[in-house]
């Protein structure tokens, strides 16, 4: 298999951490550079529903974890989840909600292109940062069946203000947002729920230090002063990384809802 540059998309085995599903990592082409990801495939014969798993963090901090998309494959669906240029031995540079969302045009495409995908029923997921990757996404391209936004960041002048240990971080890679105002609002898809192209569930708990639950409350708002889909779960004394138990409760429910969208999905529009 080519990509678009011609870059050979490289799938290497990688040692499973769950029983009935296959992991790989991935090569594959963005816009000219090789860009590394984790793909998790249940075993289960013909098409599957899939999620485009969009992590966190940043470099070395919210890394992709076998465990966790493992687990989500084990419900059915093949999971790929880009590293975003720059890491895990990635070239380019990760922007921080800037160019690397082409790394995620890019595995969409992938995605719609093996056989084991079921092309009609692919949805984003994003946890904390990624949840803001997954919203930019579903707000610049068509094609998902549903988004899922787990602790995301929706304003990110808001991340400014409550993360005094991201501001390094945040100035040298988006600039000072007195001086790039724009690149922050750019990046804050609370701003862009009327462009939203599919349902999107809003999980946040209350007790969230890392992203306040405020972002979750107005991307629901903005959502909804848009007339978008949209559900919004607030988890009560919830931190930013639920307790295992919360996590797996929580996990269930998201894959039942996304079902639900898909069933709506297939009933005949009056």
């Amino acid at each position: 298999m080519e990509g678009e540059e011609g870059i050979a998309i490289k799938y290497t085995v990688l040692p499973p951490v769950q029983p009935g599903v296959t992991l790989y990592d991935v090569t594959y082409d963005s816009e000219g550079h090789r860009v590394k990801a984790m793909l998790a495939v249940p075993e289960q014969a013909g098409k599957k529903p899939a999620l485009l798993y969009c992590r966190g963090g940043y470099k070395k901090v919210g890394k992709v974890r076998a465990e966790r998309i493992s687990q989500m494959a084990s419900f059915g669906y093949v999971v790929l989840a880009p590293h975003y240029r720059g890491n895990e031995g990635g070239e380019g540079k990760d922007e921080f909600g800037g160019a690397e969302l082409h790394d995620l045009f890019a595995a969409h495409e992938l995605l719609l292109s093996m056989d084991e995908v079921d092309a009609g029923r692919i949805s984003l997921y994003g946890f904390s940062r990624g949840g803001m990757m997954a919203l930019l996404v579903a707000a610049r391209r068509s094609g998902f069946q549903s988004a899922v936004v787990w602790s995301g960041v929706t304003d990110l002048l808001l991340t400014y203000e409550e993360r005094a240990d991201l501001r390094n971080m945040l100035n040298r890679i988006v600039g000072d947002p007195q001086k790039n105002r724009e690149g922050y609002l750019a990046r804050s898809p609370w701003l862009l729920a009327d462009r939203m192209t599919c349902p999107v569930l809003i999980v946040h708990g209350t007790a969230d230090q890392n992203v306040g639950v405020q972002h979750a409350k107005k991307l629901a708002e903005a959502m909804a002063a848009s007339g978008k889909a949209h559900e919004l779960w607030i988890a009560k004394g919830a931190s930013h990384l639920f307790g295992p138990q919360e996590i797996e409760r929580y996990t269930r429910r998201m894959f039942d809802w996304i079902m639900k969208q898909e069933e709506a999905a297939r009933l005949p529009q009056t």
